[in-house]
């Protein structure tokens, strides 16, 4: 995949793989958009939309969606625009949703919950199967949707009877580390964090954080500075 331009790439190893990983994680975030709009356009029937049709739509950018899908092929039939059908299948394919993924929730606290039990997981081809935690209250229970609550000593042979494709980390901050070292020993390779904190994974696991009090902190920073007066 051409996913970085070769004018923005240093002669460092360690940069240059820090280049690509960059401009992938916004190419693939656009492609998760670009899917949900045509999603809707299949629900309501539209068989066929043009670049700039999509746009205007969907307050994108024409320019900006012929790039991303160019870097994966030619989809577009000239005169016609895409299928949507078709594109939205091949956008599937791409991003790995061909097939149901298995997702492990670490942590049953409130916000471990919430997230096992959220249905658009299941929608998008991603299935929550287990949690875990240590808490011997929680252990043996099920969340509200159904969920079983494991111990966390047992996630290393669940994730290798299983093959657990992602884990979700929802624990306190000072425990996350070895948490995340135990979701890495089990063989996981895809952890989405909700943990605060630093944390480190060895190159092979792709960790992806979203730090909530950070966005929040965003909101904040445009209610201080986003007043008419300028303040």
């Amino acid at each position: 995949e051409r996913l970085c331009y070769p004018g923005s790439l240093v002669k460092s190893g360690n940069k240059r793989r820090a280049v690509t990983e960059q401009v992938a994680e916004l190419t693939t975030g656009r492609l998760s958009i670009y899917l949900r709009c045509l999603t809707r356009l299949e629900q309501a029937g539209v068989e066929t939309v043009s670049s700039q049709g999509l746009a205007e739509q969907f307050h994108l950018n024409a320019a900006q969606i012929r790039k991303d899908l160019a870097y994966f092929g030619e989809f577009g039939v000239r005169g016609v625009g895409y299928v949507v059908k078709d594109l939205r299948q091949q956008l599937r394919k791409i991003l790995g949703l061909v097939r149901r993924l298995m997702v492990a929730v670490v942590g049953a606290g409130k916000l471990g919950q919430a997230l096992a039990d959220y249905p658009g997981f299941g929608r998008e081809g991603f299935e929550v199967v287990a949690m875990f935690d240590t808490d011997p209250a929680k252990v043996g229970q099920h969340s509200r949707s159904g969920i079983p609550i494991l111990h966390s000593r047992t996630l290393r042979a669940f994730a290798t009877r299983t093959g657990i494709d992602i884990a979700v980390l929802a624990v306190p901050g000072e425990v996350a580390q070895d948490v995340l070292d135990l979701i890495v020993a089990a063989g996981v390779r895809a952890v989405l964090n909700f943990s605060p904190g630093g944390l480190r994974v060895p190159e092979t696991v792709k960790l992806k954080h979203v730090d909530l009090t950070v966005s929040l902190e965003g909101l904040s920073f445009f209610l201080a500075h986003g007043g008419d007066d300028g303040a």
